[in-house]
């Protein structure tokens, strides 16, 4: 018998060998509601038992005594008993309750062990995971391509660190104001700490074994652009037209994430009206897309099938000539009063190279403002009936690609609108159809929108995403496959063919194998209000000669 004990591996029987170690951690749960049972078992022996003593029958010897005296002995009989059940009480609530105060306050520092286990709580663990957030990783997933993580500073403390604090400012947001990713990437996962009962007899889920995110971002990229910007206000956006990967993301001004840890660094950067460093230029800043919005008339053109539509019968009231919508209208002429399409027979291949304001104005006009309407909405573009309502159309989330709606709002871009009501005029619409006028409601994150819808393969454009290992979802079919590989050998024309607008991208990418193209813009926006150091509005007075 000795012997059969012996060969016996009692260690099986330990809490962290049970049901794949799932116990131990469900101990300290167990333990909360064996407490709580007893307490109730407790408060109920008590309640019955002075509940029965104000119901005792009188006893025989009692009923032969004045009431004076028989009530004095109940009373002392009584007080005798109850006060020995108080003092019990009392000190098992006080027992109980220091267990408690000494586990939850000072444990956690003095005791050695408890720090050594306090992991295996799993509530404990679930709390603690709402406040330690996982690293961000650029595209690459490297740990040397890190976009966010913690270290450890000189006295100890954890703290979250961003190498790319400038750069990558507006994605990631802070604590304050709007949220970025850094509050919406890691919420999204974290739940509240389930209850005790839940935790020994419910919960099952197990603990997620990595947090960390990966972006579409390029770090290397994002840093490129930022260069790029620096002395100027404006933003660069770089998509992956196949998949939606937002590669490259940045507006300028921007600020340092140090900057608002305090209240006092928040409220100054928003208070700089002039530069606006909090403003993200790229999703939340309107502009006139000057020429570059042409690349969505052709795409109208594509779709209606009229991309071979030739305007013989120009009008010339002008030299030269121009495109004069009615009777009594301005004339609308190429950039500077050029003459880049005299010829009556330009095609649209040739108009869109030189980039011809008249054409694409008469273009418009000729497809109509519904057809034109419909081919703005398959980019998210609103389409209004009149300027006013082009101020109030709020934000755009769905177009984003995103694992939660959280995510998607704090990166929301404002939405973009086109005017295309009846009572504008046939000049008002030709100016929207060459980027001017009533198109200016454009932020840079629609116009890469709008070429990226033109560079995937199958026409389609792909909505934007900022996670990594989201597959990749259609927002709309923009063009046949065949219609956009034509639509981009004509957006070739601009870079890679003499004449063409952009033919400065063709000199800077000689000898390395590499064929573009694009749309050149070039528009007028009003005077940007400046602002002196206490924030009084500056004004300039500007004198012309005759």
């Amino acid at each position: 018998m000795n012997l059969l004990l012996a060969l016996i591996d009692w260690k099986i029987l330990r809490p962290e060998y049970i049901f794949g170690g799932q116990v131990l951690e469900r101990t300290p749960a167990g333990l909360s509601i064996l407490y709580l049972a007893c307490l109730f078992l407790l408060l109920g022996f008590i309640a019955v038992f002075l509940l029965e003593t104000l119901r005792r029958p009188r006893l025989t010897a009692e009923k032969a005594v004045p009431p004076t005296l028989a009530k004095r002995l109940t009373v002392n009989l009584a007080n005798r008993s109850i006060f020995v059940w108080q003092m019990f009480f009392v000190l098992a609530a006080l027992t109980v309750f220091g267990f408690h105060v000494y586990w939850t306050k000072f444990a956690d520092e003095e005791n050695d062990k408890f720090q050594a286990l306090a992991y295996k709580d799993l509530r404990r663990r679930r709390t603690s995971a709402a406040d330690l957030r996982g690293w961000i990783l650029d595209r690459t997933g490297k740990l040397d391509s890190t976009l966010a993580y913690y270290k450890l500073t000189k006295d100890g403390a954890i703290e979250r660190s961003y190498p790319l604090d400038r750069e990558m400012a507006h994605l990631l947001g802070s604590e304050r104001g709007t949220p970025g990713l850094e509050r919406t990437l890691f919420s999204a996962s974290d739940d509240l700490a389930p209850e005790a009962w839940d935790i020994l007899f419910k919960y099952r889920q197990p603990e997620p074994v990595n947090k960390d995110v990966r972006l579409t971002i390029d770090r290397q990229l994002q840093q490129f652009v930022a260069k790029q910007l620096e002395g100027k206000k404006g933003a660069i956006v770089v998509l992956n037209p196949q998949t939606g990967d937002v590669l490259a993301l940045y507006s300028n001004p921007s600020y340092s994430l140090d900057d608002v840890r305090t209240n006092d660094g928040y409220l100054r950067l928003e208070t700089d009206r002039e530069n606006q460093p909090l403003l993200s230029r790229a999703m939340r800043q309107f502009y006139p897309p000057g020429s570059t919005f042409k690349t969505l008339t052709m795409v109208s053109a594509f779709r209606a099938g009229k991309q071979d539509a030739l305007f013989p019968d120009l009008p010339s009231t002008a030299n030269p000539p121009c495109y004069t919508p009615f009777r009594g209208s301005r004339p609308i002429c190429d950039a500077g009063g050029s003459c880049e399409i005299c010829r009556m027979d330009v095609p649209l291949r040739e108009a869109f190279k030189v980039s011809s304001n008249q054409y694409f104005a008469q273009l418009a006009n000729y497809l109509g403002r519904e057809r034109m309407a419909e081919t703005a909405r398959q980019f998210g573009i609103a389409t209004v009936d009149e300027p006013k309502d082009a101020l109030v159309q709020g934000f755009f989330p769905q177009v984003w690609n995103a694992s939660s709606n959280r995510i998607a709002n704090s990166l929301s871009p404002r939405q973009s609108t086109m005017v295309v009501g009846k009572d504008l005029t046939l000049y008002d619409f030709g100016l929207e159809g060459m980027g001017q006028g009533l198109a200016s409601q454009m932020t840079p994150f629609q116009m890469a929108l709008i070429a990226a819808g033109v560079g995937n393969l199958k026409g389609q454009l792909i909505k934007p995403k900022i996670e990594a290992d989201l597959p990749p979802v259609a927002f709309s079919q923009v063009l046949s496959p065949q219609q956009a590989a034509i639509a981009r050998e004509i957006m070739s024309t601009v870079t890679e063919e003499p004449g063409g607008t952009g033919g400065r991208v063709r000199a800077l990418l000689a000898g390395t194998g590499i064929a573009a193209g694009g749309k050149t813009g070039t528009a007028e926006q009003d005077d940007v209000p400046v602002y002196d150091e206490n924030g009084r509005r500056k004004f300039t007075i500007v004198k012309k000669d005759r």
